[in-house]
């Protein structure tokens, strides 16, 4: 049969049509097409205007779909313009600008008066002394006047002038002290007391140091002088030389055990030491 042969709508075919035309062909699921009652299958026509709605539905959703990717692409785009673009950028270059600095105002200094009856206090300081380790040691040990006068008879005293004794004769914080020191000075010349016969004349570094010991017969009473710390090689001393009164041994220093220099002298009576300071006071005379 050819087309113009086709046979005439029915009132319901046309009905149907007409639902179709005023219905949404978009909406229509896909392939939910619903023959028509009382009939076998869809006529032609039909069947024309379903697939056309159907490929006008297709074409609106890819269209919809291309919006929606340009517009997401669109929407990245500023998020990573937004990220990598400096925000003082945004910013008017006077909200940058500092303000000048106010003007500083100057401000008068204060000032102190002071009265003319003010006087100034003079400063009150505590008045002390300054005194050396040897008189530290005689204040602390001696507790006697050891002031005397020199001689120059056949017994006299080490030195031709009067020098501090620092030190007297005496027990001593471990040990015993047998002689008293005298303190002129280092490198002071010292002398015999007595005419005697030098009987020790040598260097000891743990004790006396350079140190020479006469003895003398004094009207029939063995006595010994001793002469300790001298400078090493002072003294012209040799053991067995008769010495006499006034004689030179040597020069005041610091060897073997010594807190400084000083001549250590010891009187010993039959071997005993006594206290050279009171023995010298009762024989030394002119």
């Amino acid at each position: 049969m050819s087309l113009g042969d086709q046979p005439a709508l029915t009132r319901r075919e046309l009905r149907e049509r007409e639902q179709l035309r005023q219905s949404r062909p978009a909406e229509l699921p896909k392939r939910s097409v619903i023959a028509p009652k009382g009939r076998g299958r869809m006529s032609r026509s039909t069947r024309r205007a379903v697939a056309s709605s159907l490929r006008h539905g297709a074409r609106r959703r890819s269209i919809a779909r291309s919006f929606a990717s340009v517009a997401a692409l669109l929407f990245a785009g500023l998020i990573v313009v937004a990220v990598s673009v400096p925000s003082n950028l945004f910013i008017s270059s006077t909200a940058n600008a500092v303000p000048d600095a106010a003007p500083v105002a100057s401000v008068e200094g204060q000032t102190l008066k002071v009265s003319a009856d003010a006087v100034e206090g003079a400063t009150q300081r505590d008045s002390f002394d300054s005194i050396s380790y040897a008189q530290a040691l005689a204040l602390k040990y001696a507790g006697v006047d050891y002031s005397y006068n020199v001689t120059t008879g056949a017994v006299r005293w080490p030195f031709p002038y009067a020098v501090p004794i620092t030190d007297g004769f005496g027990p001593r914080d471990g040990g015993f002290h047998k002689g008293v020191d005298f303190v002129p000075g280092a490198g002071t010349p010292i002398y015999a007391i007595a005419d005697g016969v030098a009987t020790t004349a040598t260097f000891d570094n743990s004790g006396y140091g350079q140190h020479v010991v006469l003895q003398h017969n004094l009207e029939g009473v063995n006595v010994e002088s001793l002469y300790g710390h001298m400078i090493e090689g002072s003294s012209p001393i040799v053991v067995g030389q008769q010495v006499k009164v006034g004689d030179f041994l040597g020069l005041v220093g610091d060897t073997g055990i010594a807190y400084g220099a000083h001549l250590h002298f010891e009187i010993h009576i039959d071997k005993v030491p006594v206290d050279p300071f009171a023995w010298l006071q009762a024989n030394a005379s002119n």
